[in-house]
């Protein structure tokens, strides 16, 4: 689970200025943080369904975010992509 802590700490190094918090580029950010716990999770529980349903769900919103800043901000896409290691 994602702690208050560990959103602020990730939030603070993708925002783009103090009050951002919901920008696509920290949307991303935590999106990619909750795939890779929920993924974690279903390497110990291989036949919980309903987690591979939601990560299904994120991994295709974080998508269209991608998606949304490769069209409209073509550098913080790059920059984001490359911190997070995301292929594309």
């Amino acid at each position: 689970m994602l702690t208050k802590e560990k959103k602020e700490e990730i939030i603070k190094k993708f925002r783009r200025d103090e009050k951002d918090t919901g920008s696509s580029g920290v949307q991303v950010a935590l999106l990619t943080e909750r795939i890779s716990e929920i993924s974690q999770h279903l390497k110990s529980f291989p036949k919980d369904k309903h987690s591979r349903r939601g990560l299904i769900k994120l991994v295709g919103k974080r998508r269209s975010f991608m998606k949304y800043l490769k069209n409209n901000e073509k550098d913080r896409y790059i920059a984001v992509a490359e911190s997070l290691g995301i292929k594309k």
